[in-house]
C-alpha cells in the first residue's frame, strides 16, 4: 500500500518499492555493511548477498498510520562492531528517508543475516 503525503497542492503517493530501494541506497553507504541479504534464508542457513538492482528484497516497509517502520536484513564485514555498524544503518536510513521523502520514520529494525570476509563476495 503507498504512503500518501496530502499537501496544499495535491497528493503525493509514494510506492513502498520505492521506499525500499531509498532505505537500501542508505544503509550502503554504512561503513561495514557488505551488503543487502533476503529476506528469506536461502537452504542450509546460507544467505543470499543482492546486488543493488535487488535492494528492495532486503527491505520491507509497514505503514501504521502516518508513520513508517522499515525492516533491514544485512550482511556485514568480518571484523566490525555488528551493534555499531547496525546503529549507523538505522540512523542513515531513518535521516534519509526523512529528508528525502518527507516520511515519520516511527522504527529502523536490523536484523543481521551474516558476516562475510570483505573481499569473499
Amino acid at each position: 500500500m503507498p504512503k500518501v503525503l496530502v499537501t496544499e497542492l495535491g497528493k503525493i503517493e509514494i510506492a513502498e518499492d520505492v521506499i525500499s530501494m531509498v532505505a537500501g541506497h542508505a544503509a550502503l553507504d554504512c561503513y561495514g555493511l557488505v551488503g543487502m541479504a533476503s529476506r528469506k534464508q536461502v537452504k542450509d542457513s546460507i544467505t543470499e548477498l543482492l546486488g543493488r538492482e535487488n535492494l528492495s528484497r532486503g527491505v520491507q516497509v509497514r505503514t501504521e498510520g502516518d508513520e513508517v517502520i522499515v525492516d533491514m536484513y544485512i550482511i556485514v564485514s568480518y571484523g566490525t562492531r555488528i551493534s555499531e555498524v547496525a546503529h549507523n544503518v538505522m540512523d542513515k536510513v531513518k535521516y534519509t528517508l526523512e529528508t528525502y521523502l518527507g516520511l515519520k520514520v516511527e522504527q529502523v529494525n536490523v536484523i543481521v543475516q551474516g558476516v562475510r570476509v570483505t573481499g569473499e563476495r
